[in-house]
């Protein structure tokens, strides 16, 4: 007899959100460090951008290896493993005395980091109904949201405190109360039902489902293209943003952190607005909307030279930019089935983290040699690029309840 917690809808939606609220957090508190972090440690910007990049990068393992051992082992056990390789790697890093360990650190953690998004939305597709998937996938995207706006209030109040060392010791509270949280749940009933049925598949075999077919290789192309576009623009503008308004308008760390507050609000509301678009309209138009609109706002917000229109604007542009992260939980949920769904959610999605890994990279290398501005405005083009993945790339229909072991068949 079994003394595990059954999982319900709400059960898992708290476990997936508080997860991606803590990965939202430690990444944030990385961007509004990195200036003080370079300075102590003697960094270069581009070994600054590299941080990033290489947590990103230790995310793409982490999502195929930990994606892999939850469709294999179960959600719930491998969520727990990805957070305490998050958290002891979280807690080294306070420990770093140069690039090499720090960088080092950095990329086991973001290995830890890297299995939470797509398990955790393994998780609400196999418990909450088909009908309800779209809104629900945004909630959990709003969790990392939740996450980043914690770090834009704590770390500006405690950094001259505690010193960058100290918040990074404070990134293990999130993880130790995410772990708690999830101790002792079962798995979904969906998930039991495939191991009952023995259709276990080895590595190879999960990420050759993938692209089994030419319809299905197509999705699968779609949606990385979708999530590295997102992730790209996302990653560049966090990142770098406060060291901008900190270097060309003397914003105090306090007033860098009111703009990412601003604009991770706007971004919450375009989550969760997304979730509820979708799960009315068709998914696939939603999705076009927010990428002309993120399109649209990335140019505007080139133009702009005021503090307080950056501001407004930061937070429209947030809305679309980011929107769109609310509908890939359930896009990739109801492209594959249940007993490669974590695979596909983790790999998918953290190959366009890991693409757009190299958005602070390569807009601190434009910034250096040109202008943050420039570097903004040639996002454009990748919006473009978004919009014609969805049009022809991008499946279209939105399975029901029936559909749940499998829409691809």
């Amino acid at each position: 007899m079994s003394n595990k917690t059954q999982i319900t809808p709400l059960k898992a939606m708290i476990a997936a959100i508080s997860g991606y609220a803590m990965d939202g957090f430690d990444l944030l508190i990385l961007g509004f460090m990195l200036p003080v972090i370079s300075q102590h440690l003697a960094l270069s910007p581009e070994q600054g951008g590299a941080l990033v990049t290489w947590t990103l990068i230790g995310a793409v393992i982490g999502g195929i290896l930990f994606g892999f051992l939850s469709d294999r082992y179960g959600r719930v056990k491998m969520l727990t493993i990805t957070i305490l390789m998050f958290a002891v790697f979280t807690g080294l890093c306070a420990l770093a005395q140069g690039y090499w360990d720090l960088l080092t650190y950095r990329t086991l953690a973001g290995v830890g980091l890297g299995g939470e998004f797509g398990i955790g939305m393994a998780l609400i597709a196999e418990t909450w109904p088909a009908h309800q998937r779209n809104r629900a996938s945004a909630w959990v995207g709003m969790g990392w949201q939740l996450g980043v706006l914690l770090a834009a209030i704590i770390t500006p109040l405690l950094l001259p405190i505690i010193g960058w060392r100290g918040i990074f010791l404070i990134g293990l509270l999130p993880a130790l109360f995410s772990f708690f949280l999830r101790h002792g749940l079962d798995e979904p009933a969906a998930y039991r039902q495939v191991q009952q049925q023995k259709r276990r598949l080895g590595l190879g075999k999960s990420l050759a489902m993938l692209c089994r077919d030419w319809r299905t290789t197509k999705a699968s192309l779609g949606i990385f293209i979708l999530c590295s576009v997102q992730n790209f623009g996302y990653y560049g503008l966090m990142i770098w943003m406060p060291t901008y308004l900190s270097q060309q308008f003397g914003f105090s760390l306090t007033k860098s952190g009111l703009w990412t507050a601003v604009t991770v609000l706007g971004m919450m509301l375009g989550i969760g607005l997304f979730g509820f678009l979708a799960d009315r309209f068709a998914r696939w138009k939603i999705f076009i909307l927010y990428q002309l609109g993120a399109l649209a706002m990335v140019i505007l917000y080139a133009q702009l030279k005021d503090p307080m229109g950056m501001l407004i604007a930061g937070a429209v542009m947030g809305m679309f930019v980011n929107g769109m992260v609310g509908g890939y939980g359930a896009l990739i949920s109801d492209t594959y089935p249940t007993e490669i769904r974590a695979v596909a959610q983790n790999v998918l999605f953290n190959l366009g983290r890991g693409v757009g890994g190299f958005g602070p990279l390569v807009m601190g290398v434009i910034a250096s040699h040109g202008s943050f501005m420039l570097a903004i405005s040639l996002l454009a083009l990748l919006y473009l690029l978004d919009v014609m993945a969805t049009l022809f790339l991008v499946p279209k229909q939105q399975p029901t309840d029936e559909d749940r072991l499998g829409a691809i068949g």
